[in-house]
């Protein structure tokens, strides 16, 4: 389905680029990076002209952010306390988990919903 908006930026539906926003954060694990900077081009590319595509690449980037904060927090954590270890092991674990289930409520039409993550954009 195509709308037109006010700037004449034709608006599509496109869930299968959704999922790919998704689970292109796994590029982290394969390349060493890529998991905040391609979610990031894509949604900054296609969130006016993608429906649904400004909440979930917001969700996205929020979690990517959030994962990092929890690597800057729990690496230092593992040196002067020893449990910084548990915030790496959660961290690791919704890295893991959290694409996935997201990746399937977008190809379902559903909204996202990254447990344990900061808004750091609304």
């Amino acid at each position: 389905m195509e709308l037109v908006n006010k700037h004449a930026v034709v608006i599509r539906e496109d869930r299968n680029l959704l999922v790919i926003t998704h689970l292109s954060q796994y590029l982290d694990f394969i390349t060493g990076f890529g998991g905040l900077i391609v979610p990031l081009v894509i949604w900054l590319t296609t969130k006016d002209s993608v429906v649904g595509m400004e909440e979930h690449g917001k969700s996205v980037i929020n979690f990517q952010l959030t994962l990092i904060l929890y690597l800057v927090i729990g690496i230092p954590g593992i040196i002067f306390f020893g449990l910084g270890i548990l915030l790496l092991i959660f961290a690791g674990v919704l890295s893991i988990v959290m694409p996935v289930v997201n990746a399937v409520k977008a190809s379902n039409g559903e909204s996202p919903s990254y447990f344990g993550t900061i808004r750091f954009i609304s």
